[in-house]
């Protein structure tokens, strides 16, 4: 695996070991472009990784320190993902600049990639995510074309496909136990999701973030018997 330097500022020191590898996609309108923001200083955001479509890969920051490409975020109770995360952000336009499926050479590199952080780093499948698991109400990437199911096939991350649970949908404006445990089961996989009993606008926006990491198919923010099914099937894959 040949990787390319291109070395970033944006950078400063870890509080400790990362476990924590978190998917973007770089949302602009070409590889060089994003590279060349990664790379300013003035811009102050970075990555350890960028993963071309061609699947050329270019390292920006040591693994061993801590990039800034997380932004305000969380993940299991931890906020400075930054701290605790490696970065690979993979080119893609983005839903700004025209989405697009990711080809199959960049998703082979990223799972190349990804493979070898880990013989370096104990990060679990349960913590391979993406930018909008830690970021839900400010991301979205890297989206629901992102092939998850690919990745955890080839052994990296977490992907279930049980049959849907019984049960009526639970939806924005609801509320009870159903609500409460289904928040709880969210922030047991690693969101921010404070069990209220209340379906309110941030549950669906969490619930969102789920759906497009968990059940891409159909991103609407409503806890079908698919999406309660999946977050049950994720737990015990977890556990």
């Amino acid at each position: 695996m040949d990787i390319i330097p291109a070395p970033s500022p944006n950078f400063n020191e870890r509080p400790g070991p990362p476990d924590i590898l978190v998917m973007h996609y770089t949302g602009m309108e070409s590889g060089e472009a994003a590279i060349a923001r990664l790379r300013d200083p003035e811009a102050k955001v970075s990555s350890h990784y960028v993963v071309e479509e061609d699947g050329r890969i270019f390292t920006l920051v040591a693994e061993e320190r801590r990039a800034w490409h997380a932004g305000v975020s969380f993940w299991k109770g931890e906020r400075d993902i930054n701290g605790r995360s490696i970065g690979i952000e993979i080119v893609n336009p983005g839903h700004e600049f025209g989405y697009r499926p990711f080809p199959d050479a960049q998703i082979a590199a990223v799972i190349a990639l990804t493979a070898d952080i880990r013989t370096r780093w104990m990060i679990a499948d349960g913590d391979i995510i993406a930018h909008s698991d830690v970021a839900p109400a400010r991301k979205i990437d890297p989206g629901e074309l992102f092939p998850w199911k690919a990745l955890a096939e080839a052994g990296h991350g977490l992907w279930v496909e049980p049959d849907p649970a019984p049960g009526a949908p639970l939806a924005e404006g609801e509320d009870g136990a159903g609500v409460f445990a289904f928040q709880a089961g969210l922030t047991r996989l690693g969101y921010e999701c404070p069990p209220s009993g209340q379906f309110d606008a941030a549950t669906t926006t969490v619930v969102s973030a789920f759906q497009r990491h968990w059940r891409p198919h159909l991103v609407d923010g409503i806890a079908d018997g698919e999406t309660r099914a999946r977050l049950i099937a994720l737990l015990r894959a977890q556990a």
